[in-house]
């Protein structure tokens, strides 16, 4: 049995959903940038004729394409069950509850719902239930239980222009009916090609609270769907494999 999963594995098109990290990349204002340098260049230190290359890095946890611990928002105080925040967190230990350490291996069913098609959606759009049912009736779809829903707007192919992508922190995507279209329908995380998931600006953000407060529902963000839509592969084995940052939010 698992030589043949092994097989079929080694068979299949894998499509890497991560955007890649480079000084001056697209991050959100509240979160601080990618830094890069190297620490020893080769040459620095020689022994014996060898010498080798290293860099330091800094990034903040929600830069580049991440996802979203369920304790990353609260709402009135409380984190999702009813935890209050104020008495798991400290800056120096991190969220002592449902951090992303706690996550684990993800395999779950992916689902793409393509909602942008063949141009990137407006600035201005807000993604609906009927949207996502349209989308999914189209592709033959059916979202189940447990599944991982990607939406994509299009925004993606702006990752290589950071102003155009972060666009002053306006942008595309669900607003609260859509999301919970999605959480009725017993997702286990949601993710989009977008720096904010949800349709962008929304002062008190009501889809990351229903999603990560309400729902306990993960959120995948600045994830590279171009080539998952261009193959028309709707349906697939996702996989994540989140960092274990003891008391992360992301």
């Amino acid at each position: 049995m698992v030589a043949a999963w092994l097989d079929q594995l080694c068979k299949a098109r894998v499509f890497d959903l991560a955007q890649p990290y480079f000084l001056g990349m697209p991050h959100h204002p509240n979160h601080p940038p990618f830094l890069f340098s190297l620490s020893k260049k080769h040459g620095d230190v020689v022994a014996h004729g060898a010498s080798s290359a290293s860099e330091a890095l800094g990034l903040g946890g929600h830069v580049g394409t991440h996802m979203d611990a369920v304790c990353h928002f609260s709402k009135e105080g409380l984190l999702h069950g009813g935890v209050t925040a104020a008495d798991v967190q400290s800056y120096a230990q991190g969220i002592a509850h449902l951090s992303i350490d706690t996550v684990g291996l993800i395999l779950r069913r992916g689902v793409l719902l393509d909602v942008a098609g063949a141009a990137p959606l407006p600035e201005d759009f807000t993604i609906t239930p009927e949207n996502l049912e349209e989308c999914a009736a189209r592709q033959r779809v059916e979202i189940q239980p447990g599944d991982v829903v990607l939406l994509r707007t299009g925004w993606g192919r702006f990752w290589s222009d950071p102003a155009r992508y972060v666009n002053n922190l306006r942008g595309p995507g669900p607003a609260l009916p859509a999301a919970r279209w999605l959480s009725g329908r017993g997702v286990f995380a949601v993710g989009s090609d977008t720096l904010a998931f949800e349709r962008v600006p929304a002062a008190d953000m009501p889809v990351h609270v229903h999603f990560l407060v309400e729902a306990g529902i993960y959120i995948f963000e600045a994830l590279n769907l171009e080539e998952l839509a261009k193959a028309a592969t709707y349906t697939f084995l996702f996989v994540a494999t989140p960092l274990k940052i003891r008391g992360g939010t992301a």
